[in-house]
């Protein structure tokens, strides 16, 4: 295990304790000498970390420090990385640009041992992307993040086309489609817009009301008692 590595997990054991935790445990769980811990307390400490205690006594980590991004994990990196792969192939190309973007902030404050796991191709996605909406979804994640109403001009599967003025809260990707759930004013309820059946889209500088996260709390309890009422009522024997 690296040192970098070996700094994260202390951290996290420190983290996950309520009061301080003697150098022998730390040692025992990270598998090295009480020597080391003692060095890598220190070490930690010089880098801004607030851990209180000495040797005999124990360590306690106070609220407040985050480390740098040279400290992730192997695995976690594998994880960022798919991610970004994801999304730099999967969604729409401002979300792609800020994902490179992200990876490359990352890779220039590793350390040399970790580097190469951003690059070492362990993964792949697919490149078959998703139906292309009509609209601009950066325009819909904008009036997510400032809360404000949506225009669109929908066409259902019939090829009717509606107009509607939705409070966007959030944008989901399942398999190759994407979708928009907000509430709709006309319908006065939730639902869940394709993507690709979104003709037109106007920003409605006007924000609606309530937070946009506790709206989608809401909508996802709803959608969830819907799931249970609809398998209850197919698991219900019929009456003889």
């Amino acid at each position: 295990m690296s040192k970098s590595n070996r700094l994260f997990d202390l951290l996290q054991v420190l983290r996950r304790r309520n009061g301080p935790v003697p150098g022998t445990d730390l040692a025992r769980e990270a598998g090295v000498s009480l020597r080391t811990i003692y060095r890598d307390i220190a070490t930690l400490q010089a880098m801004g970390a607030d851990i209180e205690g000495e040797p005999g006594f124990g360590y306690i980590l106070k609220p407040g420090f985050l480390l740098p991004p040279l400290m992730f994990s192997q695995e976690e990196l594998h994880a960022l990385t798919l991610g970004a792969q994801w999304v730099g192939r999967q969604t729409d190309d401002g979300l792609a640009f800020a994902a490179q973007n992200a990876i490359a902030k990352i890779g220039a404050v590793l350390p040399t041992e970790l580097r190469h796991l951003l690059t070492d191709n362990a993964f792949h996605v697919g490149r078959n992307r998703p139906e292309m909406p009509a609209v601009d979804l950066g325009v819909i994640r904008q009036a997510m993040r400032e809360q404000f109403k949506l225009k669109i001009a929908y066409r259902d599967p019939k090829g009717s086309e509606t107009l509607r003025v939705i409070w966007p809260i959030m944008v989901g990707f399942i398999d190759a489609k994407r979708f928009v759930a907000g509430w709709c004013e006309l319908r006065e309820d939730f639902r869940a817009f394709r993507a690709d059946r979104i003709q037109r889209v106007e920003l409605i500088e006007q924000r609606y009301p309530g937070r946009r996260r506790d709206l989608a709390k809401r909508w996802r309890t709803q959608v969830d008692e819907e799931r249970a009422s609809s398998s209850a009522s197919v698991e219900k024997p019929e009456k003889s």
